[in-house]
């Protein structure tokens, strides 16, 4: 890993990928077929991408079941263990709606209410990961979410991964159809014969998802566009280079694209941590992808002060953001922007992407700067509810008319005053 002092401090954020014109168009195409066919075109465009024809996209009860017979026991206890550890920390989120009654009878309140219905996106292939099904129906379900529909594309038999499905039937997901890519996108924001429209899209991923996620965003919400994975660890010397290696490979594993970075005010530290994640490299499965994300964006940077080690994390805003210092909750207040904080030796990163509760879903790219994990507010909708009392009418009325004139509509000034001169 490259070793810089922090002056030569740059930013993490990557090029966000945007597509080739051709991928847009066709993207664009895939959705106006959509749209136009329904479940023909649909069809056609899964035996074209993931080479299966389907007479039904729906997954079956007796899938379900098989799912559960492919896979360990073991496995679906610590599905159910970690989904219970997700609802939990979920459910603190929820807030109520609420009134307030002013002196003059007036009652102000917000009105919050789950969204009707939410399409989830799983990727397939390799990339198919259990874990953010949970993620992603989770808060959903905590949110009161009546409606939530699953969409992955098949393999060529026509088969989902076991372990997806077991995630899903563990989370509450009852309807899930075997479609993926831009096709899926648009049939869950447009509808089909056979798959009803809904209100937003959640979930990860390829450049064809992620372009029609764009594409029909505006129709319908989505959650973000995630960038690839980061992490930043700030550390001091009292840290053990063995784990902070280890740490940063986690991330470097996902995509030559990931970013893995430590900051520390210990040059000694960021020696040996550079060192270790070369030995680690190499009896690592996934050693091509990885040690291509260290090579383009694996990167330590030395500090003179743990002060100015804080300073630049905040600069970079990362994903991820372990403290594994001296006293490191003394630290948690000075960090204003990451995605997730992981305080302490035993807080790893993986800790929060499988187990802990907090939502693995995050702001990449610098983003961590205004947004947020993925929660259950991300799943409701807020109405303001105003109930004017006649008392209030007549102290204010005039006051909102002479307002509505100042920006020249005369039509609001005039629905006030009608109701001051009938009265």
């Amino acid at each position: 890993m490259k070793i810089l002092r922090v002056e030569e401090l740059a930013s993490i954020k990557r090029s966000i990928e945007t597509g080739t014109e051709e991928q847009l168009e066709v993207v664009k195409k895939i959705i106006a077929d959509i749209r136009a066919g329904g479940d023909a075109a649909l069809r056609e465009y899964t035996e074209k991408f993931d080479r299966v024809l389907l007479s039904s996209f729906t997954v079956t009860e007796n899938e379900f079941t098989e799912a559960y017979h492919q896979v360990e026991e073991r496995f679906v206890s610590i599905v159910r263990e970690a989904a219970e550890n997700i609802r939990s920390f979920h459910e603190k989120q929820l807030r109520p709606s609420w009134m307030t009654t002013e002196e003059n009878g007036t009652i102000l309140g917000q009105k919050i209410t789950p969204l009707d219905s939410v399409g989830v996106y799983v990727p397939g292939g390799t990339a198919a990961y259990p874990s953010s099904v949970l993620m992603n129906v989770i808060p959903a379900k905590v949110a009161g979410v009546k409606r939530i529909v699953m969409v992955s594309p098949s393999d060529a038999e026509g088969k989902l991964p076991p372990a997806v499905l077991v995630a899903a039937k563990e989370a509450g997901v009852e309807e899930i159809y075997k479609v993926g890519g831009a096709q899926a996108i648009a049939a869950l924001a447009y509808g089909t014969e056979s798959i009803a429209s809904v209100d937003k899209i959640t979930g990860p991923g390829n450049i064809y998802v992620a372009l029609a996620k764009r594409e029909v965003f505006g129709d319908v919400d989505i959650d973000m566009i995630a960038g690839p994975s980061e992490i930043a660890v700030l550390a001091d010397e009292t840290a053990r280079a063995d784990e902070i290696a280890a740490d940063l490979l986690s991330q470097a594993e996902h995509d030559v694209r990931a970013c893995s970075v430590l900051v520390t005010p210990s040059i000694r530290l960021a020696e040996e941590v550079a060192l270790e994640v070369h030995k680690q490299l190499e009896v690592l499965p996934r050693k091509e992808i990885a040690a291509r994300s260290i090579e383009d964006y694996g990167v330590i940077y030395v500090t003179n002060t743990i002060e100015e080690a804080v300073d630049t994390v905040n600069s970079l805003a990362p994903e991820h953001l372990e403290v594994i210092t001296e006293n490191a909750m003394e630290l948690l207040g000075k960090i204003r922007h990451a995605g997730a904080i992981f305080i302490g030796r035993y807080s790893s990163e993986p800790v929060g992407d499988y187990f802990a509760g907090p939502n693995h879903v995050l702001p990449t790219n610098g983003t961590a700067r205004f947004s947020s994990p993925l929660n259950v507010d991300d799943f409701q909708k807020k109405s303001s509810v105003i109930i004017y009392s006649e008392k209030a009418l007549k102290e204010n009325g005039a006051k909102i008319a002479e307002f509505a004139r100042m920006e020249g509509l005369e039509a609001h000034a005039r629905a006030v005053e009608i109701r001051l001169k009938n009265d």
